[in-house]
Parts: structure tokens; C-alpha cells; sequence
């Protein structure tokens, strides 16, 4: 007898493993000692037992055990005296693998009452198929470059900021964007907004609405307002131009704008829809920047730079007082040529727009 896996007056199940028979003439192994008394005191789980009663675990449970993954000691035996068998083990392991597969957990209630936010997953980011390579600059690129460059050595630029409450226009918005697409054919992003204000501040502010002619000595002051939107392509940045945006209404700006973009992306925009711009729009929050620091184009003086929206508090005055509210915020920033434009004239143009867009006054245009 090579080992004896069970003590006398042991009781285990049908078919567990009593004892292993060496080889002839080998000497028998002593049997193994009875278990201890259980201890008072925490101590380490022997490695045949459960780990808290001191029973025996029969080599068949252990290697279940192994093979599922399965922590013996936090495993509750059906057996006899509470003895661990081998469908407790399956029952845990199943229980296991429900676990990990079951949905995250409600988030936890914070103090106030309030669901505190769920944790923000990091978003799978793909390698690009441009790692590594050399590549032949595009045409459009080259033409982009050219013109950025030229406007930055020739123009004397810089740039301004000013915050605005946009919480009322974003409710209106709310409101009217279902029957605004069911009359217009059109969604109603909060772009052709900042547009119409635009437009309408230009009107007031024409040092901001002008051409430096250099050559001639001159300045030309316009008297309509083309407004260029810039727009991301695969091919690279495009400015399609809104003719006499000036004279459109919010439903007239939205269908202008929607046209012009689907045009860009589908590669379909023709020379004169890409020309003629007095001014320039660009909506740098559509992808989540706060603000920036925008190139003014040649040919123009200045350009208007849309950041994101975001839920912020605010320190507002009302009748009752000063108090703190959540709002819906965002930046919008004026780069300027400072040949012409002044520091007080981009600041005029941009606390224009910004009244505008706090006043909100759209609701004739939204049939609200």
C-alpha cells in the first residue's frame, strides 16, 4: 500500500479514491494522522480541506476545483458534515461565469439623493494606416498649407474670447427640432444659430466684414454678408460659402449649410461655392474643443470660432440675488487682422453676437 487517502470510520462517497497500492514489496505508507482540533485563532487552510471545518476534500473535488477555478475555501459543502462535493464545485464555477457576464452594477447614490455618473469607458482607438509611411502631399493639402501660410505672413493676427450662456437658445432648440425637421426636411443643429447671429452682428460691425486691398491702398467694406462653414472632409479642410446669409432666415441658414456639407463630403462642391466668402465660421467644438485659435483666411479679416457646449455652473444675477446654476456654456473666439481691426472692435462684434445668442429670440423663425 502506497497511500491511504481515507482515515478509519471515515465516511466518503461511492467511488472516492480510498488508497493507492504501490509496487510489489514497497514498504506501506503510515496512515495519515487524525485531523486536528479546529483552531480559535485564524490560521492557513490545509491544502485537503475546505478551509474552514477541517474536512477532508477528495482529490477528484480538488482537481475540479483547479480545472474551473474555483477558491475551495469559499465554497459551502452539501455533503455530509458539510463536505464539499463535486457539484457544489460546478455550482460555484457556474455561478462564477454568471457573474462576470451579468451587467455593471446601478451607479451608486451620492448623499444628495443623486445617481453619481457612470464611469466613462476609454474609446477603442485603431492604428492608423498612415503610421510609417511616406506619402505624396494631396493637391487640396498643398493648396490649404499655401493659403494658411500666406494669410499668417501677410496679416497681422491675434485672437479674442468671450463666454455665452447658451442655456435658452439649447432649450429652444429642444422644443422646436422635431416639427422644425418634419416642416423643413432638415435637422436643426444649433449651428445655424451662431450663423444668423453672426450675420446680424456683421451688419453693425463692418471693420469686421472687409477686404484689405494692399496693392490699391484701400479697404472695401461689404454690404452682404458671405459667410464661409468650414467643413471636415476626408480630403482635407473646405470652406463652402453661404451667399447672402445675412438675408436668410434660421430655416433658410440650416438648408444652406446642410446642402453645402453634403456637397463637400460627396465631392460634389463646384468652384464658385467654395468662393466668395466676406467672412468665416468655424465650428471647432463639433468635435469637442473648447476653444481655438483659428487662421483667418486670405482675402478676409477676421473669422469666428464655435466651441463645444458644455454643462457648466454659472454665477447668475436674479431678482432674489446672486446664485449658482447649472448652465450650458460655450467660447467663441474672433481671430482678426489687426491692420484693420481693433482690439475694442473685436470685442464690440463679439459681445453683439454673444447678446444674440443669450437673448434667443427665435421663436417667430421656430413657429414656437
Amino acid at each position: 500500500m502506497a497511500s491511504i487517502k481515507v482515515a478509519e470510520d471515515e465516511t466518503v462517497e461511492v467511488g472516492a479514491e480510498l488508497a493507492v497500492i504501490g509496487a510489489a514489496g514497497a514498504a506501506p505508507a503510515p496512515a495519515p494522522a487524525a485531523p486536528a482540533p479546529v483552531a480559535t485563532t485564524p490560521a492557513a487552510a490545509p491544502v485537503a480541506t475546505s478551509g474552514d471545518d477541517g474536512a477532508y476534500v477528495t482529490p477528484l473535488v480538488r482537481k475540479l476545483a483547479a480545472e474551473h477555478g474555483v477558491e475551495l475555501a469559499a465554497v459551502k459543502g452539501t455533503g455530509v458534515g458539510g463536505r464539499i462535493r463535486k457539484q457544489d464545485v460546478i455550482a460555484a464555477a457556474e455561478a462564477a461565469k454568471a457573474a462576470a457576464a451579468a451587467p455593471a452594477p446601478a451607479a451608486a447614490v451620492t448623499a444628495g439623493g443623486h445617481a453619481a455618473p457612470a464611469a466613462k469607458k476609454a474609446p477603442t482607438l485603431e492604428a492608423s494606416p498612415l503610421r510609417g509611411q511616406t506619402v505624396k502631399m494631396p493637391r487640396i493639402r498643398k493648396v490649404i498649407g499655401d493659403n494658411m501660410v500666406k494669410a499668417l505672413h501677410e496679416q497681422a493676427q491675434l485672437s479674442s474670447v468671450v463666454e455665452v450662456d447658451v442655456t435658452r437658445l439649447m432649450k429652444l432648440r429642444g422644443r422646436a427640432k422635431d416639427s422644425f425637421a418634419a416642416r423643413e426636411g432638415v435637422k436643426l443643429s444649433p449651428m445655424p444659430f451662431f450663423v444668423k447671429a453672426a450675420a446680424q452682428a456683421l451688419k453693425a460691425h463692418a471693420p469686421v466684414n472687409a477686404r484689405i486691398n494692399v496693392d490699391e491702398g484701400t479697404i472695401t467694406y461689404f454690404d452682404t454678408e458671405n459667410i464661409g462653414i468650414a467643413v471636415d472632409s476626408e480630403k482635407g479642410l473646405m470652406t463652402p460659402v453661404i451667399k447672402h446669409a445675412g438675408d436668410l432666415n434660421i430655416a433658410g441658414i440650416a438648408k444652406a449649410t446642410a446642402e453645402l456639407a453634403g456637397k463637400v463630403r460627396a465631392n460634389k462642391i463646384t468652384p464658385d461655392e467654395l468662393s466668395g466668402a466676406t467672412f468665416t465660421i468655424s465650428n471647432t467644438g463639433s468635435r469637442g474643443a473648447l476653444f481655438d485659435t483659428i487662421i483667418v483666411p486670405p482675402g478676409q479679416v477676421a473669422i469666428l470660432g464655435i466651441g463645444a457646449t458644455v454643462k457648466r455652473p454659472a454665477v447668475l444675477e436674479t431678482e432674489e440675488g446672486t446664485v449658482i446654476a447649472v448652465r450650458d456654456m460655450t467660447y467663441l473666439t474672433l481671430s482678426y487682422d489687426h491692420r484693420l481691426v481693433d482690439g475694442a472692435d473685436a470685442a464690440r462684434y463679439l459681445t453683439a453676437v454673444k447678446a444674440i445668442l443669450e437673448a434667443g429670440e427665435f421663436e417667430v423663425e421656430l413657429g414656437l
